[in-house]
């Protein structure tokens, strides 16, 4: 790739529609808010490279844990939420979705409240600072179960805030059905919130099937693997059910092998909505940026077809429609 495209790239104006706002975390910002409320850390949480130490998916979701262990206070949230806005802005992204999660708060000790307030400020702060948009999904975590995402999606329609634009889930894609958590999802798409859910990453597209029949969503949270089935990668495009995709997540779960493997072309030739996404950017050692850059360098994408990529990812935002018209403008 030479150095004019990857110039180009950087400024190409970039859209995340999925990262997660406890693994934002820096390790040095880690290290700063646990020792601003006094926390001890996890012995082992980094390596020598100061990185995040883990080399499965269990010691990925402990270390992620133990890194949002130290989150105390809103100012916490704040600085999270404003330090991750300003690195994507710095890499050109101008609008960017993040999930947020009232139990990993709860966990904690804190209350809904004091996490969103301390979003907000991040999100004004940035886009005082670096003209960056953000906005919120609040995510339940599945392997929770239903009746508490239940008990998460009524209390966000009953504490409604502007930038909250979504519903959504993650957690352990291997318990429960997508289905058993019908009722939170319709809980909150009654209230005008767009949803979307985590799918067809560890498990296949039997897990998207369950996903786009039984929730009403509009985006899928990764969902590569439903390029298994062609009959529902036709669903997907028929229905225009955008993908949001991870592919440095992918392989660094071992989705798949390598880029080499991944299937991000197949899916664009499918007809299929993408957006290009970092997922928890410092444990899998990448940014929006990268992963624009490896569409270049690794996918063969060229510099309109990466723009095309930022264009659906603005359409297929949950950003009200007066913030999508003047993006797409920005996109151009």
């Amino acid at each position: 790739m030479s150095e004019l495209l990857a110039s180009q790239i950087q400024k190409l104006p970039k859209v995340e529609l999925h990262s997660h706002l406890e693994g934002c975390i820096q390790p040095d910002l880690v290290r700063a808010i646990a020792a601003r409320n006094n926390i001890s850390l996890k012995e082992g949480l980094f390596t020598s490279d100061n990185e995040f130490a883990w080399n499965n998916f269990a010691e990925f979701l402990q270390a992620y844990d133990a890194a949002s262990f130290c989150l105390r206070k809103p100012q916490d949230y704040r600085d999270i939420m404003y330090t991750y806005l300003q690195q994507c802005a710095a890499e050109g992204t101008i609008y960017a979705e993040t999930f947020i999660s009232p139990d990993h708060a709860a966990a904690v000790g804190m209350s809904y409240a004091d996490m969103l307030s301390g979003c907000v400020e991040g999100i004004n702060d940035a886009e005082r600072d670096f003209g960056i948009v953000g906005r919120l999904i609040v995510s339940c975590i599945r392997h929770l179960g239903p009746n508490q995402a239940l008990k998460v999606a009524q209390h966000l329609v009953e504490h409604l805030h502007p930038y909250i634009v979504g519903f959504g889930m993650g957690g352990n894609e291997s318990m429960f059905t997508q289905a058993d958590f019908a009722p939170a999802f319709n809980t909150a798409s009654a209230a005008g919130l767009a949803c979307t859910t985590h799918a067809g990453e560890i498990l296949g597209p039997e897990s998207v099937w369950d996903a786009i029949n039984n929730l009403p969503v509009t985006r899928i949270g990764h969902g590569v693997r439903s390029i298994e089935d062609p009959n529902l990668m036709a669903e997907l495009a028929n229905r225009d059910i955008a993908l949001e995709v991870c592919p440095g997540s992918n392989i660094a779960l071992s989705v798949y092998p390598d880029l080499a493997s991944h299937p991000l072309n197949s899916i664009l030739k499918a007809g299929i909505s993408i957006s290009l996404n970092a997922d928890d950017a410092p444990f899998f050692a990448t940014t929006v940026g990268s992963e624009y850059q490896s569409g270049a360098k690794d996918f063969g994408l060229d510099l309109e077809q990466l723009r095309d990529i930022s264009r659906m990812a603005m359409q297929a935002s949950f950003a009200d429609a007066d913030t999508k018209i003047r993006l797409l403008a920005v996109i151009g």
